[in-house]
């Protein structure tokens, strides 16, 4: 009698693995895109909050809130050192910088997250959707 030496998996092992990595892939995928979203959607709410502060700063240094122009994104320039510096998150920058406009008394700020979604926060304005609240930043979902 002779015995065969086998090695190697069969076509059904194979084809039960492909299958079962095919059924993780189909739910990890969008578990991950959910969460990339969420994480675009805090990074913009993150930049306003931070926006705000810095907002504060500026009045309290300027007698008045800071506008676009106002806003450097690097070291303050000592030629003019009456600039804010403030720098946006890189993925918080699509379609053109956000647009920030500020008076003596109040100030609002745009801008399109990484999911190309829009965020705004202002102070003593009329409301800039999808925010609601005076002082509170909010994303679209």
């Amino acid at each position: 009698m002779r015995t065969m030496n086998r090695k190697g998996f069969t076509l059904i092992e194979l084809l039960i693995v492909v299958v079962i990595i095919g059924i993780l892939a189909a739910i990890a995928i969008p578990k991950f895109s959910a969460t990339k979203t969420k994480a675009q959607k805090s990074a913009g709410i993150a930049d306003l909050r931070n926006l705000a502060t810095a907002q504060e700063a500026y009045f309290a240094d300027n007698n008045k809130y800071a506008s676009t122009a106002d806003i450097v994104g690097t070291a303050p320039n000592p030629a003019n050192p009456a600039k804010m510096v403030f720098n946006w998150s890189p993925g918080n920058t699509v379609n053109g910088a956000p647009t920030v406009t500020g008076t003596s008394t109040s100030w609002k700020a745009t801008l399109k997250n990484g999911a190309n979604k829009d965020c705004a926060i202002y102070y003593n304005e009329a409301p800039a959707a999808p925010a609601t609240e005076d002082g509170v930043a909010a994303c679209a979902d």
